[in-house]
């Protein structure tokens, strides 16, 4: 994966409200932000190199991140929970509490600026 030519990372977060993670990593990282729609949508816009970085922690049922976990990994991307803790399926409860998405080279940044 070619490295990003943004002066600045491109966080995406929710349309409709604006996580607290997503401040910290955007404040922590000196992102600029952009709102979409669905997780997968946010997702795919990591994948295509539409955007940097996708952080969220409101929660989500399995099968609204399954598949876009699964496609950013393959294209190697960094995919975790927002603890760094790899996403874990077909648990007994069907919600995944947190989820971040982002181009390799803003994994450890991101996850400092999540958990300090």
């Amino acid at each position: 994966m070619p490295p990003s030519t943004r002066e600045r990372p491109l966080l995406v977060t929710s349309r409709t409200r604006n996580p607290y993670c997503a401040v910290k990593v955007a404040n922590a990282l000196g992102c600029d932000v952009a709102r979409l729609g669905s997780a997968g949508a946010k997702a795919m816009a990591v994948v295509m190199g539409e955007a940097d970085i996708y952080v969220h922690d409101g929660g989500m049922y399995q099968w609204d991140s399954a598949a876009p976990s699964a496609v950013a990994a393959a294209a190697g991307l960094h995919v975790s929970r927002t603890d760094g803790s790899p996403l874990i399926y077909n648990e007994e409860s069907l919600w995944l509490p947190d989820f971040l998405v982002c181009r390799p080279e803003f994994a450890e940044a991101a996850l400092r600026a999540l958990n300090d």
